[in-house]
């Protein structure tokens, strides 16, 4: 039987046991079941609380997307330019620690082919764009670099790069410093 708790805490309880659920197995391999069963509630009380498993599953995903955005921003704070650009990597390299965080980023990604899925995660990169382009001023080919370099280390993350002993392994982990941005421009890309 499932312990006590108020509905704020139930819902915040469910949505941890699925992240974990979601971000290991994708929209249509992750179980409502298991999900219940972790909480200790029944099936349909999930759906009582979300709906549909789709939109817990992208309400999760724009969460993840999300704390990276509202990090960058926070970050990129009072600067601009190359700083603005190096305090946000700063914090995008340390949301590498939050692995579910970044598989619910692309078990986004990988679930695009179903149009709903696709226009928030399409909104989610949007936002995450603005924030770089609009926290830095820089010219959308220095922030396509820059977002470019963010999906290396999230799929870096997820293939556990902090486990493997290897060059290649060691060349993703490597801390992009903001100078490298400073030629990626649109002259220099004409």
């Amino acid at each position: 039987m499932a312990e006590r708790m108020s509905g704020t805490d139930r819902r915040a309880q469910v949505l941890a046991i699925a992240a974990k659920e979601f971000a290991e197995h994708g929209l249509h391999g992750a179980s409502t079941e298991a999900i219940a069963r972790a909480a200790g509630i029944t099936q349909a009380y999930v759906f009582r609380i979300f709906g549909t498993k789709k939109a817990l599953f992208l309400e999760l995903v724009q969460a993840a997307f999300a704390r990276v955005s509202d990090g960058m921003r926070d970050a990129g704070e009072g600067k601009t330019g190359l700083d603005a650009l190096s305090a946000m990597g700063a914090q995008y390299f340390d949301l590498l620690a939050d692995r579910t965080g970044l598989l619910l980023q692309l078990q986004g990604f990988a679930a695009c082919g179903d149009p709903e899925v696709r226009d928030v995660v399409r909104s989610c990169f949007a936002r995450m764009w603005d924030t770089a382009e609009d926290g830095t001023g820089l010219e959308p080919v220095t922030v396509k670099t820059f977002l470019a370099f963010g999906m290396l280390l999230n799929t870096g993350a997820a293939m556990d790069v902090e486990q493997v002993e290897a060059d290649w392994a060691e060349g993703v982990r490597t801390w992009i410093r903001p100078e490298l941005f400073a030629h990626i421009t649109t002259e220099a890309n004409r």
